[in-house]
């Protein structure tokens, strides 16, 4: 089994959650390129779940999808976000994802195959420098 890391973690800071950066650092909005929060906040969600189904906190899809009060098909189209390719993941954290890469899109069937997901997901041309990484 193939694992992707995340380099992303939340510390509620002035009783809010704020996303702690790999270098340590806060993001923070105004100095940073935006990032499109639907789809960051579905890509934790999707790694928030695998490590539940993981650990064993919860025992089947069915079972989350119950705790979590969603959909099963739901959860099951969000755990697959866990499959992207990691270059793919560091360009939706850091914004830099093209706009045909929506939530919508990426909770319709993708490829398993990371080449296959940059074919679909990311413009000619952009991040092939990352392929193979």
């Amino acid at each position: 089994m193939t694992s992707v890391f995340v380099p992303m973690t939340f510390r509620r800071i002035g009783g809010r959650k704020r996303i702690v950066l790999p270098d340590g650092s806060l993001y923070n909005p105004e100095t940073r390129v935006p990032v499109d929060s639907p789809i960051v906040r579905s890509l934790a969600r999707a790694f928030r779940w695998r490590r539940l189904l993981e650990s064993g906190r919860h025992a089947s899809i069915n079972e989350l999808a119950k705790a979590e009060r969603v959909d099963r098909a739901f959860a099951s189209r969000v755990l697959r976000l866990t499959l992207l390719a990691p270059d793919i993941v560091e360009a939706i954290l850091a914004g830099r994802q093209p706009e045909k890469l929506t939530v919508r899109a990426l909770l319709e069937p993708f490829p398993a195959e990371w080449v296959e997901q940059r074919r679909m997901f990311l413009e000619d041309g952009e991040y092939h420098e990352n392929v193979g990484r």
